[in-house]
């Protein structure tokens, strides 16, 4: 059974920005009123799950509106109250996911199969694919607000853009963990905690020195991975300095034979290394050790932070960990829908209605690249631990 994912809130007061020109935004005033912009918006849009709000909290959101001049965008407005039972979908990535093997593919088979379930209609923004206006066009997500509400997917995104959608209140949920805008709702996999599993199973198994290789990249996606393999390097009393992490922006070119050669001179066992739409850092590091002649798991241990491509899928599975695409995709609709709605709606347990994030736990995969460093006992293959899904923003 998976796990249940697990929600949490960013909070915070933060004075009024001095100086300001222009229409404030509702982000300013969840920021002024401490707490978040969902329930600014349920108290200044007049919603019907509003009324759960206590009395306090509404009139800290009325005044803060007032001490910053709030006044809600009018065409704005009109558009969120229309309604056409339609959900978008817009992907930032060069192409849009047509091929079953594409990695994308299993989050569209959930997004499909839970808004089916809940009687909406899917409509597919290609703006980022070849001969489309491209997503970091000026006002490019514009066409989102065509739909009720819309997914977002893709490792980077126009933060500007998605700001004028959230300030706005259009529903919009992104598929992925984002630190930025303020206030955009999101869901992503539990990369920290998974990453962390691996080196701890990797530990496990006798490994004191382990090296990251990741792609020089600022995603979330990629910052989750490492700070989990950081912080499983340091649960396992293994070093944990600079040094471990191998970061390029062609690994292809930079992780070569003889690196890898060197790395296990100076005494380093396993290498990990991270998922990304490209699969560059698990091609680079495979190839290379192919290249110096070395086998795996007997020369050296490998894992992934993720699954491997879709090409590579007749090689020895990796030792690593899955990612719920099809849970994440239906996770995603059901906020987008509860946003929709206008329902803030807390789950049992949770005692506020302004979560506007889902943690999705994902699945340790013992694989069959990782084993005992060279010149040790075979040990009994570690059992994976038992985790929930941890939130770290």
């Amino acid at each position: 059974m998976p796990e249940e994912p697990t929600k949490r809130v960013r909070r915070g007061r933060t004075p009024a920005p001095a100086g300001r020109t222009g229409r404030p935004r509702q982000a300013e005033v969840a920021r002024l009123a401490g707490v978040s912009q969902a329930t600014v918006s349920l108290v200044l849009g007049g919603k019907k799950q509003g009324a759960a709000i206590s009395q306090e909290t509404r009139q800290n959101v009325l005044d803060a509106a007032g001490r910053l001049g709030y006044v809600p965008d009018p065409a704005a407005r009109r558009l969120a109250a229309a309604r056409n039972d339609l959900l978008g979908v817009f992907s930032f990535t060069a192409t849009f996911p047509t091929d079953v093997q594409h990695s994308y593919y299993p989050f569209l088979v959930g997004v499909e199969r839970e808004a089916a379930a809940r009687g909406y209609d899917l409509v597919l923004f290609t703006g980022s694919s070849s001969g489309g206006a491209g997503a970091s066009a000026p006002r490019a997500l514009n066409r989102a607000r065509l739909a009720d509400g819309c997914l977002l997917l893709g490792r980077h995104a126009p933060v500007e853009e998605l700001r004028r959608l959230v300030d706005d209140g259009f529903p919009v949920v992104h598929l992925g963990r984002r630190d930025e805008p303020e206030g955009l709702a999101w869901v992503g996999a539990d990369y920290v905690s998974a990453s962390r599993e691996v080196v701890q199973q990797l530990a496990s198994l006798g490994h004191r020195r382990v090296v990251l290789v990741r792609e020089d990249d600022e995603a979330p996606a990629s910052t989750d991975r490492e700070q989990g393999f950081l912080e499983g390097l340091r649960a396992a009393g293994l070093p944990d300095c600079p040094d471990v992490v191998f970061r390029s922006a062609d690994p292809a070119r930079t992780l070569t034979p003889e690196r890898l050669r060197q790395w296990l001179a100076e005494g380093v066992t396993a290498f990990v290394a991270e998922e990304t739409d490209s699969g560059a850092a698990w091609r680079s590091l495979t190839t290379a050790a192919s290249e110096a002649g070395l086998d795996c798991p007997r020369d050296l241990s490998l894992a992934l932070l993720g699954s491997p491509p879709p090409d590579l899928a007749g090689a020895p599975e990796p030792t690593g960990f899955d990612i719920p695409r099809a849970q994440l995709g239906a996770e995603a609709v059901r906020l987008l829908a509860t946003l929709v709605a206008g329902d803030d709606l807390p789950r049992p347990g949770d005692d506020l209605p302004e979560q506007l994030v889902t943690l999705v736990a994902c699945a340790y995969r013992p694989g069959a690249t990782t084993g005992p460093p060279p010149g040790t006992p075979t040990p009994a293959r570690p059992h994976s631990t038992t985790r929930t899904a941890q939130g770290e923003l």
